[in-house]
């Protein structure tokens, strides 16, 4: 349980710093912070995933509630307005806990009220309910604010909405505008009211921060009125189909986890986290890449696979991932991601593919399960190679030494992808040192395989691909002045820029390079990228470093890989290391050091999950995503080794 008293809830400062999320395995979500304050555009409670995993709208962004005692009102919402926090609803918040779902607890005039929130798997639904202690009656008033649209966008004030209310199947039900989902409320109120007004000016002071649109106006449909004797409660169900709020109480216990102490703290909180990022696409599963904003990337997925599925215990789930990304790949590539819209997937990737043969390597050690990736991979994988050694789109192509040649001009085909003005901020076209580390890997993946389904000669072929590729790396890439890597190799150029890509050429489990040359980058790397959360994405030494990600757009995507800190790459680094100094005691005892700023923050910062990002420069203030698949994964994965 992750919990935080009044003197946090009772700041608004504090409270609005700290976002909760509840996932239902769809796409969908409900978010906030913990007082209850939307800061952000995509924050609601309930944003359904109407083509599941994607497709995302905010349909009801809150309820306002105001609790009447003895003849007084208290109102326990939170809202930013121009100029003005309104009402103070924190004031009365004398608790927020995660247990496992968010918890508030209001106490005013003698009267405790527990507001909790989950979502049931499987469900475009939201269930929040109100439990009374302490007095005989009260009143308690749910104002219904509704946005419908897409997450990306704001709501204002219009004529075309419909406000209208129907009752049907024993719920309310709005459908505000024509081909959008209706918005059912199922509710256990002694009294409707219709209202029929708009709340005008709502502020996201995020969105304002990066630079958009943070302004909205919502509509105020109705309001539920219930009369709460003691002990009693209020339900309220907001989903896309019509449901009883008898179905709440079989949710909320399926929701509830068996009790285990077997798992260290840490690893707890981040085996909970990795429950929010598998969802269905389908009849199978896929891996939400980040929360609010991502959909499911096939370069995020394949990193994410081993921590989230294997060292979760669900090979099963990893099975169902890998044979549905298997299924789409084309002219030898992964998807990279799969639009919102749900349009056709984007091949525009040149690692999403190469991470696929780790994740596929992964899933054989941890299950032995050879006929499966036999039966449904192996020729895939075969593929693949042979796609990469005849080309590719976008220039991928095995070179005359043996490498991975990838790229044309300002395309953008490795993780760090971020443009400005159309032209790439990290331009990598060429060989980059990650893709090369994959490459080696993904070949000597495949032998393995091929020399154990009896296909000797084909072992022999990526043997020699193999060879090939390592006599060409260490002599091409080393950069003895700085006892590291090159970057990117692109004909007689050399990017010497000290970045963290380097560290899987030694963090995979088949590496190119001399254990000396190996235990020098790890050496560099920790001298000049290591943060207490992670890697730094360039050397602050480097004159192009920028040590804050902040502001508009533009400028956030120009520091995002140039020296922002990406908590994955722990993952990478702390295998790294370990590994070259032997899974001993004090290995292990040097990595949780390294990974106690990041499990202080998921119980304090994060409310029991984990960012995308943090800024290179101390303090190092938590950006992007609030919660993101691969750090969550590579640091449980990184926790079993």
């Amino acid at each position: 349980m992750i919990s935080y008293d009044e003197a946090i809830c009772g700041d608004p400062e504090a409270a609005s710093g700290r976002e909760w999320l509840e996932t239902n395995g769809l796409g969908g979500y409900a978010s906030s912070t913990i007082c209850g304050m939307n800061t952000r555009r995509y924050h609601g409670l309930l944003v359904a995933a109407t083509k599941p995993p994607v497709g995302r709208m905010v349909l009801l962004s809150k309820l306002e509630e105001v609790l009447s005692v003895n003849g007084q009102t208290y109102e326990l919402s939170v809202n930013r307005y121009p100029g003005a926090i309104h009402p103070r609803g924190y004031l009365f918040l004398k608790q927020f806990r995660l247990d496992p779902f968010p918890v508030f607890v209001y106490e005013v005039d003698g009267v405790r009220l527990e507001k909790s929130i989950f979502m049931p798997r499987g469900e475009n639904a939201t269930v929040i309910r109100y439990e009374l202690h302490g007095v005989e009656s009260c009143k308690l008033e749910l104002r219904s604010l509704i946005a419908f649209r897409d997450y990306h966008a704001t709501t204002h004030e219009n004529a075309a909405l419909d406000g209208a209310l129907h009752v049907e199947g024993g719920c309310l039900r709005l459908t505000p505008y024509s081909g959008l989902p209706s918005l059912y409320l199922a509710h256990d109120a002694a009294e409707v009211r219709e209202t029929a007004e708009w709340y005008r000016d709502f502020e996201f002071v995020r969105e304002r921060e990066r630079g958009l649109d943070f302004r909205e106006d919502l509509f105020h449909p109705c309001t539920l009125v219930g009369d709460l004797r003691a002990d009693g409660r209020l339900t309220v169900i907001a989903s896309t189909e019509a449901h009883s709020v008898a179905e709440a109480d079989g949710w909320r216990a399926a929701r509830i986890p068996e009790k285990s102490n077997a798992d260290p703290s840490f690893v707890r909180q981040l085996k909970r986290a990795a429950d929010q990022f598998l969802v269905q696409r389908g009849q199978g599963s896929t891996v939400i890449a980040g929360y609010h904003w991502f959909g499911d990337w096939g370069r995020d997925t394949m990193i994410a696979l081993p921590g989230l599925t294997l060292a979760t215990g669900r090979p099963q789930v990893a099975r169902g991932i890998l044979q549905a990304f298997a299924g789409v790949v084309d002219r030898g590539m992964l998807p990279n991601r799969f639009p919102d819209s749900g349009d056709a997937p984007e091949y525009n990737s040149v690692d999403s593919t190469l991470w696929f043969f780790e994740a596929v390597r992964a899933y054989l050690e941890y299950t032995g399960d050879l006929d499966f990736v036999g039966e449904n991979l192996y020729a895939v994988l075969a593929d693949i190679v042979a796609w990469h050694e005849r080309g590719t789109r976008y220039g991928i192509r095995v070179d005359a030494d043996g490498l991975l040649n990838a790229g044309e001009t300002d395309t953008q085909l490795t993780w760090m992808d971020a443009r400005v003005g159309g032209r790439a901020v990290t331009p990598r076209t060429g060989k980059a040192v990650e893709i090369q580390a994959l490459w080696f890997n993904a070949l000597r993946v495949l032998e393995d395989l091929a020399r154990r389904r009896g296909h000797d000669s084909d072992g022999a072929h990526y043997n020699a691909l193999a060879q090939r590729a390592r006599a060409s790396f260490a002599r091409l890439f080393w950069n003895e002045a700085e006892g590291c890597l090159y970057d990117v190799v692109n004909g007689e150029e050399r990017d010497a820029a000290i970045r963290p890509n380097q560290i899987l050429a030694v963090s995979l489990r088949h590496t190119m390079l001399p254990r000396e040359m190996a235990a020098r980058v790890v050496e560099t790397v920790e001298r000049r990228l290591l943060t207490p959360y992670g890697l730094r994405t360039l050397s602050p030494a480097d004159p192009h470093y920028r040590g804050r990600y902040e502001g508009a757009p533009a400028s956030r995507d120009g520091s995002y890989h140039q020296g922002t800190v990406w908590p994955w790459l722990m993952g990478p680094f702390l295998t790294a290391y370990i590994e070259l100094n032997g899974r001993s005691t004090p290995s292990h005892e040097q990595a949780g050091k390294w990974l106690a700023a990041l499990a202080a923050y998921i119980e304090d910062r994060g409310v029991g999950q984990l960012p995308e990002i943090f800024d290179g420069d101390a303090p190092h203030r938590s950006g992007g995503c609030i919660a993101q698949a691969w750090t969550v994964a590579e640091l449980l994965r990184v926790c079993a080794l």
